[in-house]
């Protein structure tokens, strides 16, 4: 064969051997441990987001009765609305708490060592508002809430790092959707647990909220099965049998070889660097447009319009002609649509590619905010208009699922090596946070713009759109280096083009 011939393919060739190597399937033993981190990790986050719409009603009356026996009148319509209000939000309050430790603990602690501690949390939230009730204290309610918006915060932050830490580049995708998969089983499972079939009776209320526990006493007898994230292992502590033995349990003794290749890899890149605090990162020029793009994918995340669409949809149904007492029944549909859609997600990012999915998502998301806008007007002139609405509702949702709600996590993974990753975590899961809570405060301003509530959101998803196709790579089966020196080539070609540009108007 001639020199230039094997030169020319020979990383052809290269390539091909790996993805003939590749398994087609990810190891029982990863499955198990992703399932372990996830019941107590997003899982929680889920299903503490929506228990507690199901008691709304019982809650209030709780505290109207204790407010009563404590000081012989009944509480004002505006002092009951603002107690609820802080139950419900400070959960929001405690996610931020939670994601500005989270960092910080993931790195002292390790992965796995956060997740478990971080159950102390739950269980400490389940025990006080489960004697909420009993000891006459509704404030034991704000304080479990704030207690599990802290645990659902340092979750949020770690879980996702662990389990892109622990999956082979192969399934990095796949097993990273597990953080908004079993976010929707959450959802999904608290609203089948709220119907007043099971716990959503009066005097269940209290039992309801301290279900919580259950999820942390199974990751507390789950996850120290399996081992620490072998990239923490080695590249944080430098504990080299431990990164092997954990590597052989989790992808078996044929696959582990060449993931020991490339944490080595990525170890020798990072050679002499410190875990970097989230000021350093904010500082640091060399990973500015990674950590834009996570920024503006996790702002959008929160900003694009789902929650109105959840708001929009109790009042599409009962204009559909559905009972008011079956729309629970038909909300729990909702909550199985986003969980099929991750599962989706998770089947196809690996193929498809991150870019594709989530480009694509806001691209399907921005249309359904056309048609909701039209439908919405022309509400009443015709039947068929409520019907057209509640189809926008599942594909909104739909699309949702697809793309920001499930990517945006594996996103925030890979566009960073792993001393940047802890504060990278803490930056984006801060402005997660902080969106959500922005958007609980300006939505009932926006709702107020009533159907052309959604243009504003047309904006957002579709400004999202334009800029994940022109300025995100690709980083489906590439390493954590090699999606760093795609973001450094990037930076020098925008660098050449600038100092062509500059050269040229002097000539």
């Amino acid at each position: 064969m001639p020199k230039e011939f094997a030169d020319e393919y020979q990383p052809l060739l290269i390539k091909e051997i790996k993805d003939k190597k590749r398994p087609k399937f990810p190891n029982k033993s990863l499955l198990l441990a992703v399932c372990a981190a996830c019941i107590g990790g997003t899982f929680q986050c889920g299903y503490n987001t929506s228990i507690i719409n199901a008691p709304t009603t019982h809650v209030q009356n709780f505290i109207n009765q204790t407010w009563r026996e404590r000081y012989q009148t009944d509480i004002s319509a505006d002092v009951l609305t603002l107690l609820w209000s802080t139950i419900v939000s400070i959960f929001t309050i405690g996610g931020l708490l939670g994601v500005t430790v989270g960092g910080t603990l993931s790195v002292k602690l390790g992965r796995k060592g956060t997740l478990l501690a971080n159950n102390i949390f739950a269980l400490m939230a389940a025990l006080l508002m489960g004697l909420s009730y009993p000891t006459g204290l509704f404030e034991l309610l704000i304080i479990g809430r704030l207690l599990i918006g802290i645990y659902a915060g340092i979750g949020l932050c770690v879980q996702p790092q662990y389990l892109g830490e622990i999956a082979p580049t192969a399934f990095r995708g796949a097993m990273g959707m597990g953080t908004s998969i079993f976010i929707t089983v959450g959802i999904l499972t608290g609203q089948v647990i709220g119907l007043k079939e099971l716990l959503g009776k009066e005097e269940h209320w209290p039992i309801l909220l301290s279900t919580t526990c259950i999820p942390a006493f199974l990751q507390l007898l789950i996850l120290p099965w399996f081992p620490e994230s072998p990239r923490y292992l080695l590249i944080d502590k430098g504990d080299d049998e431990g990164c092997k033995k954990a590597l052989k349990q989790l992808h078996g003794i044929a696959g582990c070889d060449g993931e020991w290749a490339d944490i080595e890899k990525e170890k020798n890149y990072l050679v002499d660097f410190q875990a970097k605090k989230p000021w350093e990162l904010l500082t640091d020029r060399s990973v500015r447009r990674q950590l834009l793009t996570v920024l503006l994918l996790n702002a959008a995340q929160q900003l694009n319009g789902i929650n109105a669409i959840y708001f929009y949809a109790e009042y599409l149904f009962k204009q559909s002609g559905i009972p008011a007492d079956k729309i629970p029944y038909v909300t729990v549909g909702t909550g199985a649509c986003e969980c099929i859609t991750a599962l989706t997600c998770g089947m196809l990012i690996d193929r498809l590619g991150r870019k594709v999915l989530i480009t694509g998502g806001y691209t399907l998301m921005s249309i359904c905010c056309i048609l909701f806008t039209l439908t919405l007007s022309f509400q009443d002139a015709s039947p068929v208009f409520p019907y057209v609405s509640m189809v926008c509702v599942f594909a909104f949702i739909l699309s949702f699922g697809l793309g920001p709600g499930g990517v945006t996590n594996i996103l925030t993974t890979e566009l960073f090596t792993q001393t940047a990753r802890p504060a990278a975590y803490v930056i984006a899961g801060s402005l997660n946070w902080l969106s959500f809570f922005f958007i609980g405060l300006v939505f009932p301003f926006i709702i107020g713009l009533q159907q052309y509530c959604f243009l504003v959101f047309l904006a957002i998803c579709s400004l999202m759109a334009i800029y994940i196709f022109f300025f995100v790579p690709e980083t489906k089966n590439k390493t954590f280096v090699e999606i760093q020196n795609e973001f450094q080539s990037r930076k020098a070609r925008s660098a050449d083009r600038a100092g062509t540009t500059l050269l040229s108007t002097f000539r």
